[in-house]
């Protein structure tokens, strides 16, 4: 896949080189797994940190949105 350039809101979470989406939703999976955000009632839910705040502008989301809107947050090179 074609790297990609995460925003500076982004890079906080996933580094600041280009990578391919793949790699930018394994790490996202990864810092929230490491930092336990996922609601234990709905683990389809994700509750957001401060870290997050920036990129998702809300206090929870849903996998399904993470995705849309981790998208707004990159741009090809």
């Amino acid at each position: 896949m074609k790297p990609v350039v995460p925003s500076a809101e982004l890079a906080i979470i996933v580094g600041t080189e280009p990578l391919p989406r793949t790699e930018v939703t394994k790490k996202m999976w990864e810092y929230i797994k490491a930092n336990d955000l996922q609601d234990p009632i709905d683990r389809r839910n994700i509750n957001v940190d401060d870290k997050l705040r920036p990129i998702f502008g809300k206090d929870q989301v849903n996998m399904f949105e993470m995705t849309e809107i981790v998208s707004q947050h990159l741009s090809s090179n």
